[in-house]
């Protein structure tokens, strides 16, 4: 009988669904009807499609889009190169094993080895799951080396690698482990550009240092001249590893198509994601010849990793984001973005500080910024707060002259009302 009762619900259900009109009010309702409720502060509108810089809700409304899928959208939305490889590559096949050898996989990791430090590849799904693998192939390489004391990860606080539980444990931010204790062993903590602390902090247990090159969701953070190659002299003077997370400051963010090329510096370990496929679901981890082969047979997979479909658009990504006329196009644009808030800094006082290189950059205020964000939304200018006080800002790379002065009039007419 419950059965038939929740069959007989769900028919009710979707009868109303096609007799309401389906506004934003109306899709905010069914996700707090049927969906998880993790995702705290969502933006009270529903995204019906999107085209470069801009996304439209289901009432048809326009939106700057200075969130940027949270560095998931450097091309921008429905890039005719992206849309091109998905339509062309679902039509011929969209997964098979990896028992099978898979052309549009091996290319893709080609250009990535030709084009950064690495000698090899893995493909996973998400960030999370490239971190994962990271700090899996650190412990494994250690051993290998006939060191097993060695298994814990040093990161830095402030930190943000992911949402499994293994990468909570790594987040040194205690705000996102809560709840889900006890988290595992094996991570250690220490100030962010901090050198002194990080030397200090390393120990005969220690396999590798783990470490973003800018901090992005903990406010955009990037470090004094000289910490990343610091970072490198203790990994060599202990003889343990160095992984970079360039999840989100990867692939052209910073105005290099790596953010650790901006010190010259070569990691032993990278990972990378978010914007890798334009948007479509991939993971990569990025190893120097060594430590890739402590991964041999039967050490790690993953079933969709590295399929055809992410592979191919990756492919068609990759090699926008990392030609030469594309980086020098996002650090032209950066130097104006920076130009352009400087600017709206010396127009209110509420904004103590300014963060950021290349294209993410951080706002911090004297006070809380949500209701910022939700005036700035009703006046069709996307924007996220990653912390109470700071507004970050991940715009798709494509974004013009012109919709960084929209961005910029909208805000600055926004903290104008607020001081009123």
């Amino acid at each position: 009988m419950r059965c038939c009762w929740k069959s007989l619900q769900t028919l009710e259900s979707e009868r109303k669904f096609r007799r309401v009109a389906k506004n934003n009010k109306y899709y905010v309702e069914m996700a707090q009807r049927y969906l998880f409720q993790n995702y705290g502060g969502q933006l009270p509108m529903a995204v019906a499609r999107g085209k470069g810089c801009y996304l439209w809700d289901v009432e048809g409304k326009r939106y700057l889009d200075w969130i940027g899928g949270r560095g998931t959208a450097n091309l921008g939305h429905a890039n005719p190169r992206i849309v091109s490889a998905i339509k062309k590559q679902a039509s011929r096949l969209l997964h098979v094993t990896n028992d099978l050898f898979i052309p549009s996989q091996i290319e893709l990791a080609k250009l990535l080895v030709e084009k950064t430090f690495a000698d090899r590849v893995f493909f996973c799904n998400s960030g999370a799951e490239a971190n994962e693998t990271a700090v899996k192939l650190a412990r494994k390489f250690s051993k290998d080396q006939g060191r097993p004391e060695r298994f814990e990860v040093i990161t830095a606080k402030g930190s943000f690698h992911g949402r499994t539980l293994a990468m909570i444990a790594a987040t040194g931010q205690e705000k996102v482990q809560k709840g889900f204790e006890p988290m595992p062993s094996g991570f250690r903590y220490v100030p962010f550009d901090d050198l002194e602390a990080t030397a200090k902090a390393v120990d005969e247990k220690t396999c590798a240092l783990f470490v973003e090159p800018i901090q992005g969701e903990g406010g955009v953070y990037v470090p004094s001249n000289g910490y990343l190659k610091g970072l490198r002299k203790i990994c060599d003077e202990n003889k343990i590893l160095l992984i970079f997370d360039e999840v989100q400051v990867g692939l052209s963010r910073t105005g290099e198509l790596m953010a650790h090329e901006q010190e010259g510096v070569t990691p032993d370990i990278a990972t990378l994601a978010k914007s890798l496929a334009g948007g479509v679901s991939i993971g990569a981890v990025l190893a120097r010849e060594e430590v890739a082969q402590s991964m041999g047979p039967g050490t790690h997979g993953c079933t969709f990793g590295g399929n055809p479909l992410a592979t191919a658009v990756g492919i068609a990504a990759f090699r926008r984001l990392s030609s030469p006329s594309f980086l020098k196009r996002v650090r032209t644009a950066g130097e104006y973005f920076q130009k352009k808030l400087n600017e709206l800094k010396k127009c209110h006082s509420t904004i103590t500080e300014i963060r950021g290189r290349g294209m993410i950059w951080a706002i911090d205020f004297s006070r809380p910024v949500r209701s910022i964000v939700e005036r700035c939304l009703r006046e069709g200018l996307l924007l996220n707060a990653t912390c109470e006080k700071t507004l970050r800002f991940l715009p798709p790379l494509v974004i013009e002259k012109s919709q960084i002065n929209e961005g910029i009039s909208i805000l600055n007419r926004v903290l104008k009302e607020e001081i009123q």
